[in-house]
């Protein structure tokens, strides 16, 4: 069973969201200054990325 375009996208979506998850945790629970902005931060753009990976199922 081979993986279309879409399946890829699905994956990378799924990837790119557990990741943020992971990152905006590990802000939350083991930094307290200014790295668990950063890390959050980063989070939130990781789900952007993961949200424009869904926009394009179906379009590419």
């Amino acid at each position: 069973m081979g993986m279309n375009k879409n399946t890829v996208l699905a994956w990378a979506t799924f990837i790119m969201i557990i990741v943020g998850i992971g990152l905006i945790i590990l802000g939350i629970i083991k930094y307290e200054d200014v790295a668990a902005i950063g890390f959050a931060a980063v989070g939130v753009g990781f789900f952007a990325i993961a949200w424009v990976f869904n926009a394009l199922k179906g379009r590419v």
